[in-house]
């Protein structure tokens, strides 16, 4: 099936692992010019010139999407660069699941207020698209209460929120929607690490998932790219749970 997407020019932010580089290969491999960001030069650099060999179109930054001047510039430079831009995807989160104050700041700028700047920078560009789309990127722990409730559990919530809002508010010009992985195992990831560390706790988490597995990057980048498509045109405002029946409650 044709995704329609080819030629259309993404946004990606935190595009160098896990999640966020398997998007960008994802949506890359369809012929999307793809413009993403990471904090660590030497990432961006090894990443960038590892797709531009596999014959993709990319343009890699150095950025702390805390910055917010630094991430619109970056918007901006993509869409001046590449003529506009069809799709934006915020990826990027803290991972940071504590009660105190300092938790709750973190994941407050990066996973929430970085997908706001992000939005409020892309809109002008998502507008004139004739297929403009956000997709944000947040957790089933903002769908229940479960190991990361608190800090992280709450700003994954709210992103879900925020993108249901703007999608009515921007229907028929944008479409939003939020992709809700469960635990997702990759390499160098945070359960990679836990499975390592604390393998008890890494067993308690894995033996909740029916399939007896936890999630792949490839498979939550599927379902990015999927809502990412213009044969998504009529779903907006919907939250993609991506989780092999991890989480039991009914989406009314």
């Amino acid at each position: 099936m044709d995704l329609q997407l080819a030629g259309k020019t993404a946004l990606v932010t935190g595009g160098t692992k896990g999640i966020g580089r398997a998007i960008v290969e994802s949506l890359a491999a369809e012929g999307v010019r793809v413009a993403f960001c990471a904090r660590t030069d030497a990432d961006v650099k090894a990443a960038e010139e590892a797709l531009r060999a596999a014959g993709h179109e990319v343009a890699g930054t150095v950025l702390d999407v805390t910055d917010g001047p630094g991430l619109a510039g970056w918007v901006e430079a993509t869409a001046e660069r590449f003529g506009g831009i069809d799709i934006a995807v915020a990826n990027v989160s803290a991972i940071v699941a504590g009660q105190d104050e300092e938790s709750w700041r973190k994941e407050f700028e990066v996973d929430l207020m970085h997908t706001v700047r992000l939005v409020n920078a892309a809109l002008p560009h998502l507008e004139r698209s004739d297929d403009g789309c956000v997709v944000a990127v947040s957790s089933v722990s903002g769908r229940e209460v479960d190991f990361f409730a608190g800090s992280y559990g709450g700003m994954k919530a709210a992103l879900v929120h925020y993108m249901a809002g703007l999608a009515y508010q921007k229907a028929g010009k944008v479409r939003a929607n939020t992709v809700s992985p469960g635990n997702v195992y990759f390499e160098g990831g945070v359960w990679q690490n836990i499975e390592r560390n604390d393998p008890e706790f890494f067993a308690k988490a894995l033996a909740l998932n029916p399939t007896g597995r936890m999630c792949t990057d490839d498979e939550v980048a599927y379902a990015v790219m999927m809502l990412a498509s213009p044969r998504a045109s009529f779903i907006s405002g919907t939250n993609l749970v991506v989780d092999g029946a991890l989480t039991r409650g009914v989406q009314l």
